[in-house]
């Protein structure tokens, strides 16, 4: 499934094959298309085609945002809002704008840009919708507005997104969504791969900004919603995910801001992300981390992890068919393996009789967990292990992880590290880039430990190797 979270589809452009522009798209994977609209008509065009009967079932779902664009700003009619307001009784809207500020062109004044800017962002948190935000050349003032609304419950998404990392980084901490267009894959785009990369996925959106900047494959043609099939494909290769991993967990995010699609509520047990299989065999685990958010927000990558029973060895068997065809299945989840160490070396070992490569990866307490070694019971099962360092401080470790251990679980951690690497081949030990984290310190306790160091980036998961 692919959502389009910005179109314009009441424009002139599609007056002549809407028809055929939803056709292609549903025919594209694209489920759910939110129409914005930029003025009072084109609101309420938008609110008209949400509610419109469209024949068939190859249509996909259209919904509605309602805004006026900033360009507009002092040409508006002093009821032109009231009456933008006054939508909001009809059905299938589920976000206020585009709004924002346009320093690019200089159509409005940048006062009555604010004034109406503000306007928009106070009905969105009257009527707990998410706002859209339109910014141009207008970093600072869009951000010093927004950030004054932050108390407030403020939510949304940052739309066709051209500015740096650090502009993206203030509104992430704000609880923002950024969306791109197709304009990231021209070969002089103005918003580099490390600036998208530098959005956790499960914040990211999909959108067409229809019909304006078709991707490179259709640059020069009018926009429209199937055109996604080109920027899906680019946005996986920069994330090393693949296409379905980046339709799933878009899709999943646009269900969280807007409620539009289907979200998941039944937990995985098995679930792949690019060519690996993960087993979530339980979601117990002896640390409470600062920086996982596993226990209000269960998604890794769009897939839910959140179980209401453990799986059964035999479940767990059955929920995979040739072991073989993945690049490596790994015992993962929402929770520590290794408090279910019988379970895990039983699949494990039906892994690897399928020809299966398997790591495991692990918080690094199962002594302390099973109350013995637990390293030469995982020979001959497991081909890799990651283990969770975090800190080169004791201190530090119990701060920032909390385990139910106290201050035994960190020195239990670097005598697992170095079990591990006599009984398993491939020994990994990670670190999450937390401020504060002595980066190089970790480092040089994995070289002299003799194991493979990773950094992995903080609120987020699902990376390649994680």
């Amino acid at each position: 499934m692919i959502v389009d979270t910005h179109a314009h589809l009441d424009f002139p452009d599609y007056d002549n094959d809407l028809h055929k522009v939803f056709q292609d798209a549903k025919d594209a994977g694209v489920e759910h298309i939110i129409n914005v609209g930029v003025d009072l008509e084109s609101s309420k065009k938008s609110v008209v085609l949400a509610n419109k009967i469209i024949s068939g079932a190859e249509a996909p779902n259209v919904v509605a945002s309602i805004g006026i664009h900033p360009n507009k700003a002092s040409d508006l009619s002093s009821n032109e809002f009231d009456e933008l307001k006054g939508l909001l009784s009809q059905e299938k809207i589920v976000a206020i704008g585009e709004t924002g500020l346009d320093y690019y062109r200089d159509y409005s004044k940048p006062e009555d840009q604010e004034t109406l800017f503000r306007r928009h962002l106070e009905l969105a948190i009257d009527s707990n919708l998410p706002v859209i935000i339109h910014n141009r050349e207008a970093n600072e003032d869009c951000l010093r507005i927004v950030k004054q609304y932050d108390s407030q419950n403020l939510k949304g998404v940052v739309h066709c997104f051209s500015a740096d990392k650090d502009f993206a980084k203030e509104f992430l901490d704000l609880g923002f969504f950024i969306s791109f267009t197709g304009a990231i894959t021209f070969p002089k785009a103005r918003t580099s791969t490390d600036i998208v990369k530098s959005v956790p996925t499960s914040r990211l959106l999909l959108e067409t900004d229809s019909p304006f900047l078709a991707p490179q494959a259709k640059r020069g043609k009018r926009n429209e919603p199937s055109f996604l099939k080109y920027v899906v494909p680019f946005l996986a290769k920069i994330f090393e995910l693949s296409n379905s991993d980046i339709e799933r967990v878009t899709s999943q995010n646009a269900y969280e801001l807007f409620g539009v699609g289907l979200q998941q509520t039944k937990g995985e047990i098995s679930y792949v992300i690019r060519n690996s299989l993960y087993l979530n065999i339980t979601n117990r685990c002896p640390n409470d981390c600062t920086f996982c958010d596993r226990h209000v927000y269960p998604y890794v990558k769009g897939h839910y992890l959140k179980l209401e029973r453990e799986p059964t060895v035999d479940e767990l068997i059955g929920s995979y068919a040739d072991p073989s065809k993945f690049d490596e299945v790994v015992f993962c989840g929402f929770g520590e393996p290794t408090e279910r160490l019988d379970v895990l070396k039983v699949v494990a070992k039906h892994l690897k009789e399928n020809g299966a490569r398997v790591r495991l990866d692990t918080n690094g307490l199962g002594d302390l967990i099973n109350k013995r070694s637990i390293s030469q019971e995982l020979k001959g099962l497991i081909d890799c292990i990651s283990i969770s360092l975090n800190s080169d401080l004791n201190e530090q470790y119990v701060d920032m992880c909390k385990p139910v251990f106290g201050n035994d679980a960190y020195p239990a951690i670097l005598s697992f590290i170095k079990a591990a690497k006599e009984a398993i081949p491939h020994v990994t030990v990670s670190v999450v880039d937390m401020p504060g984290v002595n980066i190089d310190a970790c480092r040089k306790i994995a070289d002299d430990y003799g194991v493979v160091f990773k950094l992995r980036k903080y609120n987020d998961t699902g990376f390649k190797n994680d």
